[in-house]
């Protein structure tokens, strides 16, 4: 019989953690969160000290029973949910049905940092009282952010459309990727030259490359062609001399072990990774992977952290790692400690592995290769960051060609040091310098060239320097990052270019709308300061109630004001010169459910309508509807193609006249037996495209991946699928029994 009950929050860790702790413990997991503010009212109470009131989560109660039931049979109770806020308002939920049941059960809090048996039989030993201060500052930010989302929200829908939501953090992210795009369309490129020789040493064959940097000891700045061209004329009359040879060693220090914010940015730059899959590939490894032998074994420590602290003994093995597999000569004297930044939560180390035996190499097999990726990644930079720096010879040579002075500037790696396991993304630009060359030295011009550029606006976000962004202004928590990033992309106030963030119409409507009628809740530092706030609740510096009171007193006058004074985009219309051509009145431009559309401006009379795309200097293009060959069976007229809530469909181009309409097919009949239904392609409520039959709900038949008309050759199957990996894009049989595949080229 099971002496403790064990409470953790997902099922792989309970299945790695049983396996740690025998048979003498029982190992739940809650799924989760088990208690929540209502989805369908604001659950708080403000009347009362802002009061949460929480509910039980919708289809949690059979796994509260469970608990429940299990802590009648047991003397202890051990609540190891994650060690972060939210696992501590988790447990706090848990501990609260639990005392409902049985008040005299010994209920103690438990932070695992690592799933490995001796962290966490150390941590069931160390076991504590449950942390009021993390779990006040979990409910300060759950009923601010509810206070923030559940007051502005129906403003927006009232004045904008319905379904989009305002957020705390959510909108000033949203605030910075408009601003930078602002930026971006109002830049003005400035037109500069540069100029760049190559010079020769009598018997030498390569050149050296110089930038003109100076004249009469100032920094040059060249405009136009005609001035490089000038300059290029004066300095080929000149004579050229070594005017300085500047020699120095460069150290170039290792990197700390990742923190969760530099985990995010790494994996992006380096696999372009999204944030929330980078998060949950690191929940995977640190939760438990199947190792063939030695069974579940938790990989990494827990990967939501700000802090680069390292323990005595991750230190000790990776120094002796160091010193196996590079020498001695690659192990610094002392070890490398690192500053965490300012604000910083340290009650985590950093991200690194569990156990030195689990090298890249040896758990490779084990790893889907994204897993592998990241565990590398996270290895090898923990490795680095305890060994010696890389060392440059770092040359700089001036030339002089009368008062102009051209310079050259480069690196030779003489000592590998960390660079020997774990690689930078920028290159060090290598000079390699004639051997006689001295100060002094007369050159040879052997060409000399002009190159035009422009200035370049600042880039756009990608997820990982948005992450980066919000970190620097100390803008939320890593850990809610990933819940952030698709939140906007799901509401459709950005659209993803290239990996780059692209505010859409609606997400500059709305930002404007909460800038100007909720500026303090849009302000990065004032959203900062909150964050700021959050952490000295939990240290036990300020309290829930008087720092929600602050916020919320001044926010609802805002709030009143806002109701009274926020414009309505859903009444606005903006007049064009576009003329309507069933009616011969302008056209105007309005919001709809699915975003801005050319509408007549003798709506309802005229109930013409078009869709359009606005270049950035104003220009509107009108989109055509597609044509097709289907006839309308009810007029006679011409079938286009047009986008619906749910995806692409036929309709009358006679309408409004004529309102027919029918599914687009794909041409594909449903496989279903007797089914004489087509397949066509839909989209789910959130956006996401499926193909299903055409007589659903009759016939329930759905397909995630686009269904191609052709024939397999193999086994004669009607249709077969596309799909698409980063080997390339195949098409598959639809009987998986079959097994044919074809390259598409």
């Amino acid at each position: 019989m099971e002496k403790s009950l064990v409470v953790v929050e997902s099922p792989a860790k309970a299945k790695t953690i049983s396996k740690l702790l025998g048979k003498e413990y029982k190992v739940i997991a809650s799924v989760g969160h088990i208690m929540d503010l209502p989805k369908n009212k604001l659950g708080v109470d403000i009347e009362h000290d802002f009061a949460p009131q929480y509910q039980i989560i919708k289809g949690k109660a059979k796994i509260i029973k469970e608990i429940k039931k299990a802590s009648e049979k047991v003397k202890k109770i051990y609540l190891a949910p994650d060690p972060d806020r939210e696992g501590e308002a988790i447990s706090f939920h848990i501990s609260e049905v639990i005392n409902n049941n049985n008040k005299n059960k010994e209920i103690l809090r438990v932070l695992i940092n690592e799933i490995t048996k001796k962290a966490v039989i150390e941590s069931i030993n160390n076991a504590g009282p449950l942390n009021l201060p993390r779990y006040e500052a979990q409910k300060a930010r759950r009923v601010l952010d509810r206070l923030v989302g559940y007051k502005i929200s129906p403003l927006l829908w009232e004045k904008v459309k319905k379904g989009l939501s305002a957020g705390r953090v959510q909108s000033v992210a949203l605030r910075l990727i408009c601003e930078r795009e602002k930026e971006i369309r109002g830049f003005k490129p400035e037109e500069y030259w540069t100029i760049e020789a190559h010079f020769l040493l009598d018997g030498e064959t390569k050149p050296i490359v110089a930038q003109l940097t100076k004249y009469k000891g100032k920094k040059i700045k060249i405009k136009t062609e005609q001035e490089a061209k000038r300059i290029i004329e004066e300095i080929k009359k000149l004579s050229f001399k070594v005017e300085s040879i500047e020699k120095k060693e460069r150290a170039k220090n290792p990197p700390p072990p990742f923190i969760t914010s530099k985990l995010q940015q790494e994996a992006s730059s380096r696999f372009r990774f999204p944030v929330k899959k980078t998060m949950t590939i690191a929940q995977q490894l640190y939760e438990g992977i199947e190792t063939g032998e030695e069974g579940l074994v938790g990989l990494i420590t827990y990967m939501r952290t700000d802090s680069t602290r390292l323990s005595e003994e991750a230190i000790r093995n990776a120094r002796n790692f160091i010193i196996d597999r590079f020498g001695k000569g690659f192990l610094p004297a002392k070890a490398n400690r690192y500053q965490n930044k300012k604000g910083a939560q340290d009650a985590h180390e950093a991200i690194r592995p569990t156990s030195i035996k689990y090298t890249p190499e040896k758990i490779k097999s084990y790893l889907t290769d994204d897993q592998f990726k990241i565990y590398e990644m996270i290895w090898n930079r923990f490795i680095a960051s305890q060994m010696k720096p890389a060392s440059y010879h770092q040359t700089t040579i001036t030339i002089s060609a009368g008062d102009y002075l051209f310079s050259a500037t480069g690196s030779i790696l003489i000592f590998p040091g960390f660079l020997a396991i774990y690689k930078m993304e920028e290159e060090e630009k290598e000079l390699k310098i004639p051997k006689d060359l001295k100060k002094g030295q007369k050159l040879k011009l052997e060409k000399i060239v002009d190159e035009q550029h422009f200035t370049q606006p600042p880039p756009r976000f990608t997820e990982g320097t948005l992450v980066k962004e919000l970190e620097e202004r100390g803008i939320g928590r890593p850990s809610t990052y990933a819940t952030i990033l698709s939140t906007l992309k799901n509401r459709e106030y950005v659209r993803m270019e290239n990996r780059r963030f692209i505010p859409t119409d609606l997400g500059f409507i709305v930002t404007n709308l909460l800038v100007e009628n909720f500026p303090s809740i849009l302000d990065p530092k004032f959203t900062a300061k909150m964050e700021d706030n959050l952490d000295k609740i939990e240290d036990g510096k300020l309290n829930f109630v008087e720092t929600v009171k602050r916020f919320y007193l001044p926010f609802e006058q805002t709030l009143k004001k806002a109701k009274e004074n926020m414009q309505n985009i859903k009444a606005m219309s903006i007049p064009t010169s576009i003329i309507c051509e069933q009616c011969g009145s302008n056209m105007v431009i309005r919001w709809g459910k699915r975003g801005r559309f050319l509408s007549c401006s003798r709506y309802p009379e005229c109930k013409n309508t078009k869709n359009f795309r606005e270049d950035e200097d104003g220009t509107i293009h009108i989109i055509e509807d597609e044509k097709t060959d289907e006839i309308c069976e009810k007029c006679g007229s011409p079938m286009v193609v047009k986008n619906g809530k749910f995806g692409p469909f036929l309709a009358c181009s006679n309408y409004p006249a004529c309102k027919n309409s029918r599914p687009l097919s794909l041409g594909i009949k449903c496989p279903v037996k007797d089914c004489p239904g087509e397949i066509i392609q839909k989209k789910t409520k959130k956006g996401k495209t499926f193909y299903g039959c055409s007589e659903y709900p009759k016939c329930s038949f759905a397909l995630w991946d686009k269904p191609v008309k052709k024939v397999c050759p193999n086994c004669g199957a009607p249709f077969l699928i596309e799909k698409k990996s980063k080997k390339g894009t195949f098409l598959v049989c639809i009987n998986k029994e079959c097994g044919y595949k074809e390259e598409v080229v």
